[in-house]
């Protein structure tokens, strides 16, 4: 179930959507450049990095972290414009492990998270995830603890959760710039956990 998968040959719709860009820009239709950054834009400045933010202010300052978790809709709009859909977040602890999923569709918070992965939105996830989520997550190579409760939260189009995973050890005193880099994707849907520091340093 591993999003590990860039060596896969391009799928169909991949290959038809890079056809469709070919064809736009040399009819001078589509400003290549200019599409490019709009995928930057989603990709890396929207999210997954604005999640990140929250998190790591989150992890360093209690105040924050219990108003994100109060009233997450105010909060993380302090941030970015997610008007449209009302954002809970979710706090992993030892005791609780949260996993989000949309089984209806593929309701994701991209504002904060970015693109959503296609596993998200693969039929697998969202039926599986549901009857057997500690299968599933093993298949992303979480292993949670059986004293550990695991709660999947159901996505729709007017409500959104973002997971809060558990700050990693050994990070006490680190500024929030570089809490952000331990923050990935799977650890704010619950399918991961945030890099230790010393993996940060490996890549």
């Amino acid at each position: 179930m591993s999003d590990q998968n860039h060596t896969d040959p391009p799928s169909d719709f991949a290959l038809r959507v890079r056809a469709l860009e070919t064809l736009l820009s040399e009819r001078g239709l589509v400003d290549p450049a200019a599409l490019d950054e709009l995928i930057d834009i989603a990709e890396a400045r929207i999210g997954p990095r604005t999640g990140a933010k929250i998190v790591a202010r989150a992890w360093a300052d209690p105040d924050y972290k219990r108003r994100l978790l109060e009233n997450a809709q105010e909060v993380t709009e302090e941030l970015v414009d997610i008007t449209g859909a009302n954002v809970i977040v979710l706090e992993n602890t030892p005791d609780v492990h949260n996993v989000i999923v949309c089984t209806l569709c593929s309701c994701y918070p991209f504002r904060l998270l970015g693109m959503s992965p296609g596993w998200y939105k693969s039929y697998a996830y969202r039926s599986r995830v549901v009857r057997e989520p500690r299968k599933v997550l093993a298949e992303f190579g979480l292993t949670v603890p059986t004293s550990t409760e695991v709660r999947v939260w159901d996505s729709n189009a007017e409500l959104r959760y973002l997971v809060l995973p558990m700050r990693p050890e050994g990070t006490e005193g680190m500024a929030e710039t570089d809490l952000e880099k331990l923050v990935t994707r799977n650890s704010m849907i619950g399918t991961g956990r945030p890099l230790t520091p010393g993996e940060v340093g490996a890549t």
